[in-house]
């Protein structure tokens, strides 16, 4: 999430970045394709330009070059921090013209202890989050589609614990699906918000958490009342609520939330993740009108009741009375249902020679 919700800075994010590349630890599973890295520090094409997306006024440029980056897609990191950081290039300049730089931490990835509560380990989790750093470059380092199946974001959820990078909440959500896969009774689904502050738009997504009746969440923020929340909160009104509450102290108002289903915990699961599947404009609705659609949303959730949009068949539906078959001429006979009468027309297949045409393919009505 970007603007003043999300504050500024973002030194150490660069000096990370920085000695990855300069390492060359990184080790890409997937090669991308060519040319996929974005415009240059001095301005793209204009189709490069078009296919960055804009949150809050503010360019949200992504890295599809994987690691190593390219060329490209180095310089116009470096550029966008010149732009945006208050101290324009001195930052860029201090960083890049270092003879020498630290080596950035490793955090280990957290293991789960049958010893551990389920709120120890999210806390856990949520803990290796904040070790990474929230990425203040203003490029987020991992490409995430959000149509890509679950079994392709789980191998981009691998790459972000090998290269050790700072993520943003999109990169957040996706890496704590990948860490709490192996517990079932941890419920996980999407939660987005759309908000608005001084003539900007703003979008921000959290992982959204049922444990045990009671509801919590986890992510990465700016800032800290805006990530995770503690697994206490008895209902998911209560939680959406206590993120809109955290979001005025910042003079931002919600317009819209957007809740998915949840996420399976099967790692190889070809099916996509369903961002929202129920979407309010909760700046036009009381907050009665809120709580009761949430409430019934996260008990046909609970029931298991709702199903992902991509399980239906996108087949057109058959209406009534209406075969889907071609329709017989009135002249043909009518198809028996007993099995017994095939067996005749089998035998009188090689002595009807009458509906043969010219090049010997049998002409069938």
């Amino acid at each position: 999430m970007t603007g003043a919700a999300g504050g500024g800075g973002g030194r150490g994010s660069s000096r990370r970045a920085a000695a990855g590349k300069e390492g060359g630890r990184s080790r890409s599973a997937q090669p991308r394709a060519a040319g996929g890295g974005g415009g240059g520090s001095g301005g793209g094409s204009e189709e490069e330009e078009q296919e960055q997306q804009r949150d809050g006024g503010s360019l949200f440029l992504v890295n599809k070059s994987g690691f190593p980056m390219d060329g490209q897609t180095w310089e116009r990191m470096w550029g966008h921090v010149e732009r945006v950081h208050p101290d324009g290039g001195a930052v860029a300049a201090a960083i890049r013209s270092a003879s020498r730089l630290a080596r950035p931490s490793v955090p280990p990835v957290p293991n789960y202890k049958l010893s551990m509560s389920i709120p120890e380990w999210l806390q856990a989790i949520q803990t290796y989050m904040k070790l990474l750093q929230y990425n203040h470059t203003g490029t987020q380092f991992f490409e995430i589609r959000k149509t890509r199946p679950l079994s392709g974001l789980m191998e981009t959820a691998k790459e972000m614990t090998r290269e050790s990078l700072p993520i943003k909440c999109l990169e957040a959500v996706i890496l704590g699906i990948y860490l709490t896969n192996g517990q079932p009774s941890v419920e996980r689904f999407p939660i987005s918000f759309k908000t608005h502050f001084s003539g900007n738009y703003f979008h921000h997504v959290v992982l959204g958490i049922y444990c045990n009746g009671r509801y919590g969440s986890l992510g990465m923020s700016r800032r800290s009342d805006l990530m995770d929340k503690p697994l206490t909160y008895r209902t998911l009104s209560d939680l959406i609520f206590e993120f809109e509450d955290s979001y005025k102290k910042y003079l931002h108002s919600v317009k819209k939330v957007k809740i998915g289903l949840y996420v399976p915990h099967e790692p190889h699961s070809f099916q996509p993740i369903e961002w929202k599947q129920l979407v309010l404009n909760v700046s036009k609705m009381m907050r009665t009108e809120v709580r009761k659609e949430l409430e019934k949303f996260a008990r046909d959730m609970r029931m298991k009741i709702l199903k992902p949009s991509s399980a239906h068949s996108p087949m057109k539906e058959r209406p009534r009375g209406k075969s889907l078959s071609p329709r017989r001429r009135q002249g043909s006979p009518q198809r028996r249902a007993c099995r017994r009468d095939k067996s005749p027309a089998v035998l009188d297949k090689k002595g009807d020679l009458a509906t043969l045409n010219e090049v010997g393919y049998q002409l069938r009505i």
